[in-house]
């Protein structure tokens, strides 16, 4: 515990915890997470956002990025389909396919971050990335990164639904 305190003085860390939890105990309650995203890159003075999208979200990664810039924030955004590639070229088979036997590109969450970073953004926001694709997101960021969305297509992206009702509803399915 003793190491982990620590890190919170150090320059780096110091007033992003600090701003962050400023933003907590003010928007408590009050406000979606879309605008505790949004104060808190106010609060730390970040000008330019990256937002890497699932493309079966692109309509809210739409939405966040106009809300985004209506806050005066300049955005850039990568898809998760960025640059087409396709699945047999990563060793996926036909058996690997949500549509067998026609042309599927493979989600690219590590040139989704390439894309970003060259883009020198300053704090990114995922919007419905795969389990592991965000995690390969995050590894390859080179700008700290918040989710807004989580990704559940069984659950209208709302994963915590699931644990709500794994005791009754969701018995068999968790």
């Amino acid at each position: 515990m003793e190491a982990a305190f620590a890190k919170y003085g150090e320059e780096e860390n110091h007033k992003f915890y600090l701003e962050s939890s400023k933003i907590e105990a003010t928007g408590y309650g009050r406000w979606p997470r879309v605008r505790e995203i949004t104060e808190f890159c106010k609060a730390m003075g970040y000008q330019k956002l990256g937002v890497a999208f699932c493309g079966g979200l692109k309509e809210e990664g739409r939405i966040a990025c106009e809300i985004f810039r209506a806050h005066g924030f300049t955005v850039v955004s990568a898809i998760c389909k960025a640059g087409g590639v396709p699945k047999e070229q990563v060793g996926l088979g036909e058996e690997d396919k949500v549509h067998p036997g026609q042309f599927e590109p493979m989600c690219n969450p590590i040139a989704q971050a390439m894309l970003l970073n060259e883009q020198q953004t300053e704090f990114n926001i995922v919007i419905g990335l795969c389990v592991g694709h965000d995690s390969l997101f995050y590894k390859y960021a080179q700008a700290p990164t918040t989710t807004l969305v989580t990704k559940d297509r069984a659950l209208a992206h709302n994963p915590a639904g699931a644990l709500y009702c794994a005791h009754s509803y969701f018995k068999d399915k968790v």
